[in-house]
């Protein structure tokens, strides 16, 4: 399919696998480009050098494009912006509205800037700061979430945006990639569907989690960092739930230390990345300081295997998909897919 976005990024197919922190790293990423989609590295989780390593890594695999996503709110998101830039990749990702200055660098320096939005407003802000693309999260998204189902925020952002809109949250496989175009979509965006393939490095323990979940068991919860966050449901995350002021901050400390350790992070930055989230939102310092380390929740889980101690982001669909394709099988069957309903589609035209 060629579509405005296949176009911009230099893919073959208008798919794209999002940057999930601990999973989008170059084993996933280079499958999905040399699948024909737009694999994009989760560098939030990832020291400086680890991120040029990566992205050197994710090179020597594939001759495809692919792209970095970043956090808009870092400290360091200029550096990382350099990394970019001084590595040639073809576009860069937000996870959070980046700012006017950080769009402008790196358009400047011909990289491809696609934030990712869940509201109209914000979708408006980027293009009219010079984004090239947007990528549209509805509520059924993993992660932080919002409370708009995309069948109805995709066609909001579509109507209001003259850039291209890539559509997020509740896609697994060529229906839905149809679907998204009808509403005037480039193209869809996917983590949970991408995380369970074969090329994820998340163990297997966890994905067969995943696998046996239905939709009733992802939920969404303000335990872990006060914001809304879409995962699967766990006795920890019951745990969380339950938890008094005391020991959620105990908790968070003990969190937080391991993972200052982990990323060589000052207690500083750390604090600081969590105001960061913080900012505009109703947080006690508990919850400033997991937001600042939930990344080590995430890796006790995707990292570890540790499913008793971690938390598992997930999107709606992991309680539709029960199989676990490689990328070059999922891309092929989501395309083959579109095709076919594409087809059955015209059966439709009234005959004249």
């Amino acid at each position: 399919m060629d579509t405005a976005l296949t176009r911009l990024a230099g893919v073959r197919h208008p798919v794209v696998q999002t940057g999930m922190g601990w999973v989008a790293g170059p084993r996933l990423v280079s499958a999905v480009a040399n699948a024909g989609g737009l694999g994009i590295l989760g560098s939030a989780t990832m020291t400086l050098d680890q991120l040029r390593a990566a992205i050197r890594e994710v090179r020597s695999r594939t001759d495809a494009s692919f792209g970095v996503n970043l956090r808009a709110d870092a400290g360091d998101a200029g550096d990382r912006v350099r990394v970019i830039v001084d590595e040639g990749v073809r576009v860069a990702s937000f996870a959070l509205a980046p700012s006017r200055e950080l769009i402008t660098e790196l358009k400047e320096a011909g990289v491809v800037v696609v934030p990712s939005v869940g509201a109209r407003r914000h979708a408006e802000k980027v293009a009219a700061w010079g984004a090239d693309a947007v990528i549209v999260q509805g509520g059924e998204g993993g992660g932080h979430t919002g409370e708009v189902a995309t069948t109805v925020l995709l066609p909001q952002v579509v109507d209001a945006v003259r850039i291209p809109v890539v559509a997020a949250g509740g896609f697994f496989d060529g229906r839905g990639l149809v679907a998204a175009l009808a509403y005037g979509a480039a193209g869809v965006a996917m983590g949970t569907r991408f995380l369970l393939t074969s090329d994820s490095t998340v163990p297997d323990a966890v994905k067969a989690r995943y696998l046996a979940a239905g939709v009733g068991d992802v939920t969404v919860t303000r335990a872990v960092d006060g914001l809304p966050h879409r995962m699967l449901r766990t006795d920890l995350v019951d745990s969380l739930e339950r938890s008094g002021r005391t020991r959620t901050l105990l908790r968070a400390v003990r969190r937080a230390a391991g993972f200052r350790k982990l990323s060589g992070l000052t207690w500083r930055r750390m604090v600081g990345d969590g105001l960061a989230l913080r900012y505009g939102k109703e947080l006690s310092w508990s919850q400033v300081l997991l937001a600042a380390n939930t990344p080590m929740l995430l890796k006790s889980a995707m990292v570890d295997g540790r499913t008793d101690l971690g938390v598992m982001a997930s999107g709606q669909v992991a309680g539709v998909i029960d199989d676990l394709p490689s990328c070059a099988e999922l891309v092929e069957r989501i395309v083959r897919e579109a095709g076919e309903t594409l087809k059955s589609l015209e059966g439709l035209r009234a005959v004249r």
